[in-house]
């Protein structure tokens, strides 16, 4: 990342968004700034208030994250520069005292509380699930709050951060729990790495039978393999309109 200084990042502090950026030495050792939501740190890159993005784009339960995907297609006009994967455990952290029985509320960031619905289901029937911003800002809030019954999905370092404990770990509906994050930046093409993986974005001219085949076919003859392929709306058309 030859002359950056400053690298934006899904914050705040305690995200796994930020315990990915710091596996990467180079990144760690550049001035961190977080952003309250993933389109600020796309804004924040294309003005030029820093030099690259960190954000998620892809989970191994939930899928792709929509948000991510649709502002980079839509909305932003930046380069992929690398791809960091994470392991994701999440936590259900609350004050100290609380017990997993007394939680009445639980906060966290939609993309969290649906890799963990299972959990949610089975050992907190009750609950009422609210949104955060993110999971470290749930973190934050719960520590905030002076009652004990509210608590958090999150990291465990945001436990650690925030002075919160560790009701139950671990509590993802799969195993295996990965998040795909991505640095991103402009006019940066990455040099190759050997193993590059190329994104395409394509719209159609007409809707009309055969157009996605005839794409596919064109890879097919190329003996191109696909890993992923995904269909968004185009916002533009109403329903059915992709």
């Amino acid at each position: 990342m030859t002359n950056a200084r400053r690298v934006g990042y899904f914050g705040p502090a305690g995200t796994f968004t930020e315990q990915a950026l710091l596996t990467q030495a180079d990144l760690a050792a550049l001035e961190h700034v977080p952003y309250r939501t993933v389109p600020d740190v796309l804004d924040a890159v294309e003005s030029g208030e820093v030099d690259l993005g960190f954000v998620p784009i892809e989970n191994s339960i939930e899928g792709t994250v929509n948000f991510t995907q649709d502002a980079l297609v839509f909305d932003h006009d930046l380069l992929i520069q690398r791809e960091v994967v994470l392991d994701i455990e999440h936590c259900v952290l609350a004050r100290p005292g609380t017990t997993l029985d007394n939680v009445k509320v639980l906060l966290s960031i939609p993309v969290a509380t649906a890799q963990c619905h299972a959990f949610i289901r089975r050992d907190m029937p009750e609950v009422e699930v609210r949104a955060a911003n993110s999971t470290a800002d749930a973190a934050r809030l719960v520590a905030e709050d002076s009652s004990d019954t509210i608590a958090a999905i999150a990291p465990q370092n945001a436990a650690r951060l925030y002075g919160l404990d560790v009701l139950r770990s671990n509590i993802a509906d799969h195993d295996g729990n990965q998040t795909r994050f991505i640095v991103v930046g402009k006019n940066r093409i990455p040099a190759r790495t050997g193993n590059d993986k190329t994104g395409l974005v394509v719209f159609q001219r007409a809707d009309e039978p055969g157009s996605l085949i005839g794409i596919l076919q064109e890879f097919a003859a190329r003996r191109i393999n696909l890993s992923q392929l995904l269909s968004r709306p185009t916002k533009r058309g109403g329903l059915g309109d992709y």
